[in-house]
């Protein structure tokens, strides 16, 4: 990308200008909220590496969204340009409309999927997953009369889910009818781990996960678990 493009143009995948563009914004927020904040505690601020802060704050001068000058002893101070500024409420803007976007999308899912499920007699659910997601799924189920036997997340530090057990392991999930995807973070390889251990058709995911169903896995766990659902999963391509 060159520095004079806006960053939401080119020829990137869409996640990967979106991740530019969110840590740009965050930038620009914190150059803002206080200009005398060194490039390590901006890192820290944005939870991103020294280097990457330093290759981001390049960009942005060369953008023209910050300016810095030289502040002893040996450090500099950015600033934020009138077009920093107008940079940093389009960013916000359009991060606040695809937030926005991503829970209509996801609450429309769920929702579909859950009543699907619920219509089927498939009323014991565990997701895989916490997070956003799975939060909407939880308020989905209300609307349902499912029961949330359980959340599954490996990077589980609790053994509650809001108002669900926890586990860290799918495997130690109760009995449950069915699946539910709610990992953002590696949503495919989680279907093919559950595909493996469960079947491809115990499980359910959101259609925008992007998940795709490869040939080559099971259509049957070698042990099932108690009520397995007969049916193969929607929005699962």
């Amino acid at each position: 990308m060159s520095s004079d493009q806006t960053l939401d143009e080119g020829e990137l995948p869409e996640d990967v200008v979106d991740g530019e563009a969110r840590i740009t914004m965050e930038m620009l927020h914190a150059v803002d909220g206080e200009d005398s904040l060194s490039q390590r505690g901006q890192a820290a601020r944005l939870n991103i590496a020294l280097g990457l802060t330093n290759a981001y704050l390049k960009r942005c001068v060369r953008m023209g969204l910050v300016k810095m000058r030289k502040a002893p002893p040996n450090r500099y101070a950015y600033y934020l340009t009138p077009k920093g500024f107008s940079e940093k409420s389009r960013l916000t803007a359009r991060y606040l409309f695809r937030s926005f976007d991503f829970y209509r999308k996801a609450r429309n899912q769920c929702d579909q999927l859950l009543g699907e499920a619920a219509d089927a007699g498939l009323r014991r659910v565990a997701l895989v997953g916490a997070g956003e997601l799975a939060e909407i799924a939880l308020l989905c189920a209300l609307q349902h009369n499912i029961d949330v036997v359980g959340v599954a997340d490996e990077g589980a530090t609790a053994n509650r889910y809001r108002h669900v057990d926890l586990v860290r392991d799918p495997g130690s999930l109760p009995p449950h009818d069915l699946i539910l995807i709610c990992d953002l973070n590696d949503p495919q390889g989680t279907f093919e781990k559950l595909a493996g251990k469960f079947g491809v058709e115990a499980i359910r995911a959101p259609a925008l996960l992007k998940i795709s169903a490869s040939n080559n896995l099971p259509n049957k766990p070698s042990n099932p678990p108690p009520n397995k659902p007969p049916n193969t999963p929607e929005n699962v391509s």
